[in-house]
């Protein structure tokens, strides 16, 4: 990591006193021009957007200015609309294929996204390659749009696996249920970006309309804006000013807490005093999402060190399905913001411009349905791991301390063998044998 006596640290302790602190609009202090008060009643925060309710395009010069690629008018835009609608659409049909399997005992548990595709799909797709991603449990829209596949969405939460995919494969670490953990991680691998950097290791992009070094992003719910990891993490971001976005989808109940109990200014306001810029946006405005993620990953990746972004959104379904939100929400709260469905708004854009027909619909109903269905089919047909499979994979390489606890449940295990000298390690009494020959 870089020295605390280096040149860029100790001629200079009040870094984050020096980082550029303007927000998509301009200003300081968390507050954004484009859209009316939130009403909040602890202080004022003005959240940015350029899609309402309705879908209907606002204008808004220093979100426009992040988005001339789908503002275009050709065909490139219009697949690139179209490939965020598809997104939005397929997200919440594998969140209700997932939902129903656990209904149905296939999966233990499942956390739902409903409500939450665009702030989830419109920050994912400004990544870069090059970047990683440090996320909760709910960020499934953003793992997939990492390349993530359906099936492995779902491993942990059927219980066969400690870590549904290798995070290299894809840049994104998998998911942390450790509430506020990953806010740290984030911070730690930006860290090692900037330190890579600084060494030769890695070389900035340069020469295209993206240039600048990787970044890496933490996804947090508001929940988690209460956990000292969060906030040791904001001050570790802002001391070194490393190319972090620390992306926050406020969805307004950290379980039954609401929100406005947690914090009594807009959660945005907070980073300030961390010396932190900060950006609220309307997170059910895919559009506007886009924008400021674009914008904050373009301040992280040029030397602009970190940002936070607070995304409004709602939680429509249940904290997890062992959840039951009748018990502390309002049903009136709930078709409030039913009116502020995000995948129903931007297909009230496209259908207006003539970018969204009948037919593309169809074709994007026809492939939420085919991933629905090779998700299904890929979980039941998962195997049940072995259990001293536990052991596998805790160290690189072979470890004294493990191979002892594995032979011990091994031991335990076959106190249960069956008449034909089976174990239920799946193992014989001849494999036995061999593994501790081998041993």
């Amino acid at each position: 990591m870089p020295s605390t006596m280096g040149s860029t640290s100790r001629d200079d302790l009040s870094r984050a006193g020096g980082a550029r602190t303007e927000t998509a609009s301009g200003t300081t202090d968390g507050t954004t021009a484009g859209s009316t008060d939130d009403g909040w009643g602890g202080g004022a925060a003005r959240t940015v957007g350029v899609l309402d309710e309705k879908g209907v395009r606002h204008p808004d010069p220093a979100l426009d200015r992040w988005l001339t690629d789908v503002d275009a008018g050709d065909q490139e835009a219009r697949a690139t609309l179209l490939g965020l609608y598809e997104d939005m659409v397929v997200a919440r049909r594998i969140d209700a294929e997932a939902t129903a399997l656990q209904r149905q005992g296939e999966l233990a548990l499942w956390p739902p996204l409903q409500g939450q595709e665009a702030a989830q799909v419109g920050s994912a797709t400004a990544l870069r390659d090059d970047d990683f991603v440090f996320s909760s449990y709910r960020e499934h829209a953003v793992a997939r749009r990492r390349g993530v596949t359906p099936v492995d969405l779902l491993r942990v939460w059927r219980g066969v696996t400690a870590s549904g995919w290798d995070p290299y494969s894809v840049g994104m670490a998998t998911p942390q249920v450790i509430i506020g953990a990953q806010a740290l991680h984030g911070v730690g691998y930006a860290l090692g970006i900037q330190a890579d950097v600084e060494r030769g290791v890695v070389a900035p992009v340069t020469g295209s309309s993206d240039d600048g070094t990787p970044a890496a992003v933490a996804y947090v719910g508001d929940g988690a804006m209460s956990q000292g990891d969060v906030n040791e993490a904001f001050v570790f971001a802002a001391t070194w000013q490393v190319p972090y976005v620390l992306f926050c989808q406020n969805n307004q109940w950290a379980i039954s807490e609401p929100v406005t109990l947690q914090s009594p200014v807009p959660l945005v306001q907070r980073a300030s005093g961390f010396g932190v810029p900060g950006v609220r946006v309307d997170g059910n405005d895919v559009l506007a999402v886009l924008a400021v993620t674009r914008e904050a990953l373009h301040r992280a990746r040029t030397g602009g060190g970190p940002t936070f972004v607070e995304a409004v959104t709602y939680r429509m379904g249940p904290h997890t399905t062992a959840d039951d939100p009748t018990r502390y929400r309002d049903a009136s709260e709930l078709d409030a913001w039913a009116e502020r469905d995000p995948i129903a708004r931007l297909a009230a854009y496209l259908r207006a411009g003539g970018l969204l027909t009948d037919d593309d619909e169809a074709r994007v109903r026809e492939a939420a349905d085919a991933v629905a269905a090779e998700l299904r089919a890929g979980v039941v047909a998962i195997e049940d791991p072995t259990p001293l499979s536990v052991f596998d994979h805790v160290y690189a390489e072979p470890h004294p301390t493990v191979a002892a606890e594995r032979a011990e449940h091994a031991a335990y295990l076959e106190g249960f063998a069956d008449a034909t000298g089976t174990t239920t390690t799946g193992t014989t009494t001849t494999d036995r044998a061999a593994q501790g020959a081998d041993r």
